[in-house]
């Protein structure tokens, strides 16, 4: 059993925050005195940890000298703002935010052996959901394929925009259903009953920012600097839980049943049988793993392997990805 630490969470009132939290207290996490920071909005409600109702404090006026391990949870300006003072303070910090350009991402069933070579007190980030989702069920493929070419389409839940994108959804559905006129707010337009094919503003190459940030995220989670990676996000109107289309692209032909047992083996992947496939709704919501399905070549090509995926982006994808890394931190810092 490890040491326990003093831990801060940033971010503690949001939806990644509050699920951090109580994944800490589900796996036992060693936990002695736990921060909970957020913005003074926020400052002075309450979280409930281990049976009692931990107090927000605001952020900016914290001593991180106080935590060994932060769990920084509140956006990338957040982030930029108090992650170095809380390293500087002897804090190791893990990121959820993808602002700090210097951390290393790790997922722990893709890479999570580069911990090993951190100096504490230590910089990790936790990448996107979408990221760890892909190296999640990717990673086990890797000795089996000689991949050229990785093609994603993610279909992502509101939730992964927080909570106000959860609201809005929320209230436009009402409205609908209603027969009330629509007037958009946290979106540029409808999103209820309907596909937004574009996921924040893009650059001059037509590209949003987040899919930049996937592409550099899996090409780093699966140690390939140089793997062509195409991506298209899609916001769909789902509460919660991130879908993706992937069709992997083989120099050589795909054996399905190496595939398949390398899935089955894999930590945190279930796959779902050719006959049946997943939805986040039915199964991945609320769950710890990256759901698998319609496993197969291309229509007419066998070095091509399409796949499906769907999991929890706000609990698999990001606050127990961050607390699987902090799992791992706390062995160096024993």
């Amino acid at each position: 059993m490890s040491q326990p630490l003093d831990i801060a969470v940033v971010g503690a009132t949001g939806s990644v925050g509050e699920t951090l939290v109580q994944i800490l207290e589900e796996l036992e996490f060693p936990v002695a005195t736990l921060h909970l920071l957020a913005s003074m909005e926020s400052a002075g409600s309450s979280v409930m940890f281990a049976g009692k109702k931990v107090r927000v404090r605001e952020v900016d006026s914290f001593d991180f000298a106080q935590a060994k391990l932060a769990f920084f949870a509140a956006g990338a300006a957040v982030s930029r703002s108090f992650a170095q003072k809380a390293r500087e303070a002897g804090c190791s910090v893990i990121d959820l935010s993808g602002g700090l350009d210097d951390a290393l991402a790790l997922v722990p069933e893709a890479n999570g052996e580069a911990v090993d070579s951190l100096a504490l007190p230590a910089l990790l980030a936790s990448p996107s959901s979408a990221a760890v989702a892909l190296a999640v069920a990717l990673a086990p493929l890797k000795a089996l394929l000689d991949i050229e070419r990785v093609q994603v389409m993610a279909c992502l839940a509101v939730s992964s925009q927080g909570r106000e994108a959860v609201n809005e959804l929320a209230r436009q559905t009402a409205e609908l259903l209603n027969a009330r006129p629509l007037e958009p707010r946290f979106f540029d337009r409808q999103v209820a009953f309907n596909l937004l094919a574009q996921v924040g503003t893009t650059d001059e190459q037509g590209h949003a920012a987040l899919e930049r940030r996937l592409v550099s995220e899996l090409r780093v989670l699966l140690g390939l600097p140089e793997l062509k990676i195409s991506v298209s996000c899609v916001q769909v109107p789902v509460f919660f839980g991130d879908s993706f289309s992937v069709t992997v692209q083989s120099r050589q032909s795909v054996d399905l049943q190496s595939v398949n047992q390398a899935l089955d083996a894999a930590a945190s992947v279930e796959r779902v049988e050719n006959d049946d496939y997943p939805t986040p709704v039915g199964d991945a919501v609320g769950q710890d793993v990256v759901y698998v399905g319609r496993v197969r070549h291309g229509v007419d090509e066998d070095q091509q392997l399409n796949l499906w995926l769907t999991t929890d982006n706000v609990r698999k994808g990001a606050a127990l990805n961050a607390v699987q890394l902090a799992q791992l931190l706390i062995k160096k810092m024993a």
